[in-house]
């Protein structure tokens, strides 16, 4: 979505009728950018030191949690390297564990990506893909199945990115942006400005390479930079779309044979999101769950964030790396978060914040709100959500914003009860 387009009433894209096989052969294909291998048996101990960016107990190792009266003990079971719980519209942190912990990110750092270039392309620009576009792409990458010297709309690149984790989407992207290593820098360059300082960025797709890490804390703010825009919040939380393949050839031959030029009709195929607390796919969908990205790789195992809004109220909650080897660990863990956080929100005390970024050529770190002490938009001067937004004019330039549940059709369709949901404007009270 460019940036001059509202967000859209809903945002699920339900699949045409006869495409339940092609859907479910999706499901069950949706592979990770690499095959998650097993934990070695002596894991790594996070470091007694990490950075203090959004609060001391925050750079803690282990655990941390402030319950008040009423607040409910945290979920038994976690195991997950490092994990972050904090209310999206305050930026209040409720609980942690390793928060600063620097870890392979996985396909999450496509947030940071998406983030950084969204603002960049109208949605209906035309790109006919070169070959030299493709180069590059780690082996065993996932893919959305772009093919060279055939065009595709960015609005088609970005749903191939949300929703397949493509990382020939990107790569596409990438090369539209000026190439793989000018995007890395832009990348790098955003993430200082969100105060994301645990992040150092190699690749754009998050594909495993030496020296590529990011962590918990750095991860949700980039969730919460991007849900600022209208376009980010309709792709991840699409959960099924229609993709263009090639031209039908038959229809090709046929129309030559008569002498018509007209340009020949495409096929389309089926995606599915590999957010599978949005799609219900192996586990139960997430109420109130609307993305954001999810990740998978050797060196990073599995990596997931996930937003969510239940009675007004919105939660954001990280999960790196769970070392338990159950199948969808990483969202049983999330949900059990959610849960929490949930139940929690208004007994728990913050153990820190999400800081605001830093203003746009100021050259400087945001400012590092106290817990328990976080600004609301709509009173004078420009709030950390406008100075995350100020090059995308679909953002919420004014007010938080919050999730608002919707009927799933198309997860019913595979026999899954659950629902995707669109994210919209809510004024914030001065």
């Amino acid at each position: 979505m460019d940036s001059a387009t509202p967000a859209p009433r809903s945002l699920l894209r339900v699949m045409p009728a006869g495409t339940l096989a092609l859907a479910t052969a999706l499901l069950l294909g949706a592979a990770p950018a690499q095959a998650a291998g097993p934990r070695s048996d002596k894991d790594p101990k996070p470091p007694a030191r990490m950075s203090t960016v959004g609060g001391d107990r925050l750079g803690r190792p282990g655990t941390q949690v402030d319950p008040g009266p009423g607040t409910p003990d945290l979920p038994k079971g976690l195991s997950g390297r490092s994990w972050l719980v904090a209310d999206a519209d305050s930026g209040k942190v409720l609980a942690a564990h390793n928060a600063h912990w620097r870890l392979p990110p996985a396909s999450t750092m496509k947030m940071l990506f998406a983030d950084t270039v969204l603002p960049r392309f109208p949605k209906t620009r035309i790109h006919k893909v070169d070959p030299s576009d493709l180069l590059g792409i780690g082996e065993g990458s996932s893919m959305v199945g772009i093919k060279e010297n055939l065009t595709y709309s960015v609005h088609d690149l970005w749903l191939g990115v949300f929703l397949r984790s493509g990382n020939d989407a990107v790569h596409v992207l990438a090369a539209m942006n000026g190439g793989v290593p000018k995007t890395v820098r832009d990348m790098q360059a955003r993430a200082r400005q969100l105060n994301a300082l645990d992040t150092h960025v190699v690749t754009p797709d998050g594909y495993d390479e030496r020296g590529q890490v990011s962590s918990a804390y750095d991860l949700t703010l980039f969730a919460r930079a991007g849900l600022r825009r209208a376009d980010f919040r309709e792709y991840c939380s699409t959960a099924y779309a229609e993709f263009p393949g090639d031209y039908k050839k038959d229809d090709d031959r046929k129309r030559k044979a008569k002498g018509d030029e007209s340009v020949p009709e495409r096929e389309h195929f089926g995606i599915q999101n590999t957010n599978r607390l949005l799609t219900g796919y192996g586990v139960p969908p997430y109420k109130g769950i609307a993305g954001v990205k999810n990740g998978n790789t050797t060196n990073a195992g599995a990596t997931f964030t996930g937003v969510a809004e239940r009675g007004g109220r919105t939660l954001l909650v990280t999960v790196m790396n769970p070392s338990r080897q159950e199948l969808n660990e990483v969202y049983k863990e999330t949900a059990k978060l959610f849960d929490w956080g949930f139940a929690a929100a208004g007994s728990t005390r913050p153990v820190g914040t999400l800081v605001d970024p830093a203003p746009k050529g100021s050259g400087r770190a945001g400012k590092n709100n106290a817990p328990g002490a976080a600004r609301h938009s709509g009173s004078a001067g420009r709030s950390g959500a406008q100075a995350a937004s100020s090059d995308a004019s679909d953002s919420d330039s004014l007010g938080t914003w919050t999730v608002v549940g919707i009927a799933a059709g198309a997860v019913a369709l595979l026999g899954a009860a659950g629902g995707a949901v669109l994210l919209r404007r809510r004024r914030a009270m001065r």
